[in-house]
């Protein structure tokens, strides 16, 4: 990390290598697309070269990488792009086993979360799919606590509307109960 801070580009690789999967899966969980999860990606990644000096507190550095890639994430978001209808199978979301819905509830909850907005999808991917407490999304995001809080509610009152008026409620409303 010292190495990466003082523009040692080996030690900066080291550093991407072990954190670029991790960056992936945040912004695809996001943007809910491969091409634009790794164009976020690559961006928070020059972002993590360009102001890695700047980081006070390396120790912090998970959390600082997971700042910037919802950054590229949400700016990736809002850029007016033509949006691919194939369905894809979003590699590293995984569902344990118990929990493993069916293909119908599956593509309602996606189809669900895709009409969310960008900004309460990521509250969404840093909470559930990633385990942070809110806390540290407020942290992450620079963002009140409140609001954070409010976009979590808010975003999961959405899904459940959603699947709530799905074809195959019944399953779809185990899913989010």
């Amino acid at each position: 990390m010292e190495r990466g801070r003082r523009g040692d580009r080996e030690a900066y690789e080291l550093l991407a290598r072990s954190s670029t999967r991790r960056l992936y899966n945040v912004a695809l969980r996001i943007l809910r697309d491969q091409d634009r999860a790794e164009d976020a990606t690559q961006q928070a990644l020059v972002a993590i070269w360009v102001d890695l000096p700047k980081l006070r507190d390396p120790e912090r550095f998970e959390a600082w990488t997971y700042r910037l890639v919802v950054r590229a994430s949400l700016a990736e978001a809002r850029r007016e792009r033509r949006h691919s209808t194939n369905i894809r199978i979003v590699p590293g979301y995984e569902i344990a086993a118990a929990d493993h819905p069916g293909t119908e509830t599956r593509d309602e909850l996606e189809r669900a979360f895709r009409r969310l907005s960008a900004d309460h999808r990521a509250v969404i991917v840093l909470h559930h799919q990633i385990g942070l407490p809110l806390t540290e999304i407020a942290t992450i995001l620079g963002l009140p606590y409140g609001t954070v809080g409010s976009r979590l509610h808010y975003g999961m009152q959405q899904l459940r509307a959603a699947l709530r008026s799905a074809p195959d409620e019944s399953r779809a409303k185990e899913r989010l109960a």
